[in-house]
């Protein structure tokens, strides 16, 4: 479904992505893992088409979106859930999640979309003429998944989701990431909780200094010494 070949992104001078390619086959929750400034949070921007690309391809389903504006990646199914949430804290949760919906392909179902996202977090469902700068940060998390499913996406990029939360928020976050990608939604997982990460994926990516440096079952990743101890964050004590 998505495929990134030979991606290389630039700050000014500075390369931050360096022949990067992954891939994500329809319905996969495939993790990317790697220490602080690996270039994470670079190589999800660029797919969901807020950075340019300086030489390399993204393609969905063999489409080619290199170079095209950021909106024509949502119309081709990928939508971004960013680091530290981002909403729109003076609106209420309804107006950030029906911000959502209007994708073209995903407006005539938005009342519907809507009514499915209440139910997969009943937290928002009382909540939806709250203010959504006064709800707590994994209510307001939830709201940025909500806000990113309302496109209807077939690709789900996740940057950092459990930053800042508390680790009972993290469990029961995480458990909605697994249902909307048992429901058929493909997921992109950028998380600083490799454990975590390693658990819920299909595959995984790890990343260091704009590079790929292993691929793979995270199984196979956690049994490689090396591995575990530079970039896994587990010592070799630990299963």
């Amino acid at each position: 479904m998505l495929e990134v070949r030979d991606l290389r992104v630039d700050y000014g001078a500075a390369p931050a992505l360096r022949d990067v390619s992954i891939a994500i086959e329809t319905g996969e929750l495939v993790c990317v893992v790697g220490p602080n400034g690996a270039g994470k949070t670079t190589l999800i921007d660029t797919i969901a088409g807020l950075l340019p690309a300086r030489a390399g391809r993204i393609a969905m389903d063999g489409r080619d979106l290199t170079g095209l504006a950021p909106h024509r990646f949502c119309d081709a199914g990928i939508a971004l859930v960013p680091e530290g949430r981002r909403l729109f804290s003076g609106m209420t949760v309804r107006e950030n999640l029906e911000l959502g919906g209007y994708r073209s392909a995903a407006r005539p179902a938005r009342a519907r979309t809507l009514e499915a996202i209440c139910a997969r977090f009943p937290a928002l469902s009382d909540r939806l003429d709250r203010v959504a700068g006064t709800l707590s940060g994994g209510q307001q998390q939830m709201v940025a998944i909500g806000r990113a499913l309302m496109a209807l996406p077939r690709l789900l990029l996740l940057d950092e989701p459990s930053l800042g939360l508390a680790p009972a928020i993290v469990l029961s976050l995480f458990e909605a990431i697994r249902d909307v990608n048992a429901s058929g939604t493909a997921v992109l997982l950028v998380e600083q909780n490799v454990a975590l990460a390693l658990d819920v994926a299909r595959r995984a990516y790890v990343l260091d200094e704009g590079r790929i440096v292993a691929h793979g079952e995270p199984r196979t990743l956690r049994e490689q010494p090396a591995l575990r101890r530079a970039y896994l964050g587990v010592g070799d004590d630990v299963p």
